[in-house]
């Protein structure tokens, strides 16, 4: 296996570098062979019960292989896959915090498993270790009408919960496409956002407050209110560290009323830059729209038209109101004087509706990128100034630099602020290379390219999708001198480094 210092130097990574580094009996985790192998799972087995401590091979399996692009073709090429040592399902966090001080006597690596649904390794057991799966944490606790919050446990399903909000009302507005099966945990471990974050906000903008498992088993709740002067906002070292810090078991989220009217309209733009400049406007000029969707003209002329039937030159845009019926049909008349004098061509009503409607139609089967393409969302972020530079910049090094090899580039822009948005980037190539060593070197070149671009132009290594171990690499080149001092929060939290080691730019 490659050293950790090669990972963070960005080097190409072959199929044998994750391969399981350690059978059961291997000294390195397991000095005294099978007997201490066999003796951690009777002591993990004492906290979950017998039933709820696999090791069965096909189990250890399942667990190796999420939406991450790597081990599915390692899968689909025959090769083997990097398995845990243990799969725990735990039932509440008292049963978290026990298995947690298992691991940390032993130094063993602990992996928060929630839907299974990352693209960014974030889930992948690289050291082996205790895959803990959170579904059975899935209880509701309550829905506080009064200060619009539900509260609910980490390893409840997004859609269910919905539906119960929903039969009241209410709606708590993250809408991921992978809502059908992520987690709550999931959604804020990596900052998640959803379709209609414009105007609500992404998870980590939503929560109120976490109960947390720290590495060391002890539980902990931060304040009630997510804004005060009490002291430092600690809250947001557990958004985005992906498990590296802790275990999110508890959240409370703020929700609102399903709204009266959601007033939808599509545009068609001459170019990126003008669309942007439309969505800018909005955002600035503080229209609240609940979405605004913009497609490139690559988009435009494959996504749009396969998965809505339009055909289509240019920038299409998707712009939609929410709220009381009054409020939302002035706001989309302010919003059309606002960029008027960019002379977009207003394709009404029906076409944005119709987006609404099969808005995730886009990543499910039958046409959602999927093998035998190699695929990629090299998705950014950053201000306004530099959105359209990165997506020109971005394009033109992927298409070119890969042209040998037919790569097609494609993006939409999806999430929106008053200082910025993000760039859900893509490349596709639809023959990759068979031998899975090439693939996964051609794979990492791709990324390379366009990750670089989007740091070497202002913008940030993802959004949404998180960082995993597919981004490890690029996180000291992102933070630069800030780096050691997030190195020494995660060894102050974490001194035996057993949470998810070797993601987010953590070594073991």
């Amino acid at each position: 296996m490659a050293s950790n210092s090669d990972r963070q130097a960005g080097s190409a990574t072959s199929s044998a570098e994750f391969v399981s580094p350690a059978a059961p009996q291997d000294p390195r985790r397991f000095p005294a062979g099978r007997f201490h192998y066999e003796m951690i799972r009777s002591e993990l087995e004492e906290v979950v019960g017998q039933e709820h401590v696999s090791t069965e091979e096909a189990d250890l399996l399942i667990y190796s292989c999420d939406w991450f692009w790597a081990p599915q073709m390692w899968l689909d090429r025959g090769q083997a896959l990097t398995k845990p040592d243990y799969i725990v399902h735990p039932a509440d966090v008292t049963e978290i915090s026990r298995i947690l001080e298992i691991a940390n006597k032993y130094k063993i690596p602990v992996i928060p498993w929630g839907g299974g649904s990352g693209t960014q390794g974030g889930a992948t057991a690289i050291y082996g270790g205790i895959i803990m799966d959170l579904k059975r944490l899935d209880k509701l606790i309550e829905i506080n009408e009064e200060n619009m919050t539900v509260t609910a446990q980490c390893g409840i399903n997004g859609t269910q919960l919905e539906w119960w909000l929903n039969e009241r009302g209410l709606t708590l507005p993250h809408y991921p496409a992978s809502a059908n099966c992520a987690t709550l945990g999931g959604y804020l471990a990596p900052r998640g956002s959803g379709t209609i974050s414009t105007k609500y906000g992404k998870a980590e903008d939503l929560v109120m407050n976490m109960q947390i498992v720290l590495p060391d088993g002890t539980v902990i709740r931060t304040p009630n209110v997510p804004n005060h002067a009490s002291g430092p906002d600690f809250q947001r070292l557990f958004l985005g560290t992906e498990g590296t810090f802790g275990i999110i078991t508890e959240a409370t989220m703020m929700i609102d009323y399903l709204p009266k009217v959601r007033l939808l309209r599509a545009f068609l733009f001459e170019n990126v830059k003008d669309a942007v400049e439309a969505g800018r406007r909005l955002m600035i000029h503080r229209l609240q729209p609940f979405v605004i969707r913009l497609y490139d003209p690559n988009s435009t002329a494959s996504l749009v038209k396969q998965t809505l039937g339009y055909e289509l030159e240019g920038g299409y845009m998707v712009i939609g109101f929410d709220g009381d019926p009054e409020l939302a049909e002035m706001q989309e008349r302010k919003a059309l004087d606002l960029f008027a004098d960019l002379n977009p061509r207003d394709l009404g009503r029906e076409p944005g509706e119709k987006w609404w409607e099969h808005r995730y139609d886009f990543y499910y089967p039958p046409k959602t990128l999927a093998f035998p393409w190699m695929y990629g969302t090299t998705e950014t972020v950053c201000t306004y100034d530099k959105v359209d530079i990165i997506w020109k910049a971005q394009k033109k090094a992927v298409e070119e630099t890969y042209a040998h090899v037919g790569v097609r580039y494609i993006a939409h822009f999806s999430h929106w602020w008053r200082w910025g948005a993000s760039m859900y980037s893509r490349f596709v190539i639809e023959n990759p290379p068979q031998d899975p060593e090439e693939a996964i070197r051609l794979h990492n070149r791709v990324w390379n390219t366009a990750v670089s671009v989007s740091l070497e132009h202002g913008g940030m290594i993802n959004e949404h999708h998180g960082v995993g171990l597919k981004l490890s690499r690029f996180m000291s080149r992102q933070y630069g001198d800030a780096w050691p001092f997030v190195q020494k929060l995660k060894h102050t939290i974490d001194p035996n480094g057993i949470m998810n080691p070797g993601k987010v730019g953590f070594g073991r």
